[in-house]
C-alpha cells in the first residue's frame, strides 16, 4: 500500500554558485510529509537543512527534482506555508498586537474573523495581557510566542520551523518548545522542524529524518513511538524508549560529522 503524503520531495538537488565554484548542498533528496504529521529533520552542521526548508517554503527553486502535492480534497494547489525562523524579528516600534497582525496587514486580510482568531491565539499563548506592550518589554520566550502567533494568524496548512527555540536559554527552551508544540498539535497543523537538538526532535516529532553530510541526502527515517503517561514533550524525555532513540540518532549523525 502506497503512503499518501500531503507533500512529497522527489530527488531534490541544489547547489550554491559563486565566482570560486560550485558547492552542492542537496543531492537527490527524497521524503514525504503526511497531513497532520510533525516531522523533524536532523543532521550534521552545514549539511543543508535550512536550504531544504527554503526550498519547501518556495524561497529557493531546486535545480533538479520535483515537489509533489497531494491535498485531501484532490486539488493541486501548494499548501499555505508559515515559516518561523530562529529569531523573532519583531519590530520594536510596534506593539505585540501590531506585530502579530503584520502578516494580515500585508496580505489585506484584516477581517473580523481573522482578528478574533488572533485574540484567541494571544489568549491561548498567554500574551493577552501583553498585547499593548513593546517587544523590548517581553522575555525571550514571550517574543517567540508572539512570532509564532504572527505566523499562525495567516492560518498556514504547513508550518516550517527553522530552529525556532535555539536563541533561548536551555530552561526556557524546554518550557517554551513543549508548551508551543503542544498547542500547535491541537490545531492539527502539519509541521516540519529543523533542529540540532536530538532530544527536542525525539520529544516533539512523530518521525525524525536524518540527513547525511553535505551534499545532503536522506540517510534514514526513524518513526518515534514513545510510551507516555501524559501527552507532553517534557514527559516524552522520561519515556523508556527515549534513550534508545537518542543513541540511535547520535550514532547516525556522529558517523556523518566532517
Amino acid at each position: 500500500m502506497t503512503t499518501q503524503y500531503m507533500l512529497q520531495l522527489q530527488n531534490i538537488s541544489y547547489s550554491y554558485h559563486t565566482l570560486h565554484g560550485e558547492t552542492k548542498a542537496l543531492d537527490r533528496l527524497s521524503f514525504g510529509v503526511k497531513e497532520g504529521e510533525f516531522v523533524a529533520v536532523v543532521g550534521p552542521s552545514g549539511c543543508g537543512k535550512s536550504t531544504l526548508l527554503s526550498i519547501v517554503a518556495g524561497l529557493l527553486s531546486p535545480e533538479d527534482g520535483t515537489i509533489k502535492v497531494n491535498n485531501p480534497d484532490g486539488s493541486l494547489h501548494y499548501p499555505r506555508v508559515g515559516y518561523m525562523l530562529q529569531h523573532d524579528h519583531l519590530f520594536e516600534w510596534r506593539t505585540v498586537h501590531k506585530n502579530v497582525i503584520l502578516g494580515l496587514e500585508i496580505n489585506h486580510m484584516l477581517t473580523e474573523e481573522r482578528l478574533n482568531y488572533v485574540e484567541q491565539l494571544l489568549y491561548d499563548y498567554g500574551l493577552e495581557q501583553f498585547r499593548d506592550k513593546r517587544p523590548g518589554e517581553l522575555s525571550g520566550g514571550m517574543k517567540q510566542r508572539a512570532a509564532l502567533i504572527r505566523t499562525l494568524a495567516l492560518d498556514p496548512q504547513l508550518l516550517l520551523l527553522d530552529e525556532p527555540f535555539s536563541a533561548l536559554d536551555y530552561q526556557t527552551r524546554l518550557s517554551v518548545s513543549a508548551d508551543i508544540c503542544k498547542l500547535i498539535r491541537r490545531t492539527g497543523k502539519t509541521m516540519l522542524l529543523i533542529t540540532h537538538d536530538l532530544s527536542e526532535a525525539i520529544s516533539l516529532a512523530d518521525r525524525v529524518i536524518v540527513l547525511s553530510k553535505r551534499p545532503a541526502t536522506v540517510k534514514c527515517e526513524i518513526p518515534i513511538h514513545l510510551t507516555l503517561t501524559d501527552d507532553s514533550p517534557l514527559a516524552a524525555r522520561n519515556a523508556p524508549e527515549f534513550k534508545n532513540y537518542f543513541n540511535q540518532l547520535w550514532e547516525e549523525i556522529k558517523n556523518e560529522e566532517f
